[in-house]
């Protein structure tokens, strides 16, 4: 599956952003689908996670309450809606896929969310 991340930019603290990745392939159903995120001198961080029927979506404690992933099995696509965003929450994200059981091999190119103060 190729991945494909779009919609980040820059916003004020307190905003809200859209990310979106289309994936590639009609096996797109079959596979869990996370968000990650890097911020300069960190490490790769998942963010949210949605399984294949997208039931129970996992989130970090950092965004729990403020951020929600969602995802069209017909469309391919999985989203991330953020939502009263920090200076913290700036970094590189990216969507990735995985087969249930087996490690994140699949990544989309990363797109830049910047959230001034």
């Amino acid at each position: 599956v190729q991945l494909q991340a779009s919609g980040g930019g820059l916003v004020e603290a307190g905003g809200s952003l859209r990310l979106s990745c289309a994936a590639s392939g009609r096996t797109f159903s079959s596979y869990d689908m996370a968000w990650f995120r890097q911020a300069p001198g960190k490490e790769r961080d998942v963010v949210a996670a949605i399984s294949v029927r997208g039931v129970d979506p996992y989130y970090a404690d950092s965004v729990r309450g403020r951020f929600t992933i969602s995802r069209n099995n017909t469309r391919n696509t999985v989203n991330l809606q953020m939502n009263s965003l920090k200076p913290e929450d700036t970094a590189v994200y990216y969507c990735a896929a995985r087969r249930a059981g087996l490690s994140y091999r699949y990544w989309g190119q990363g797109t830049q969310v910047t959230v001034s103060s």
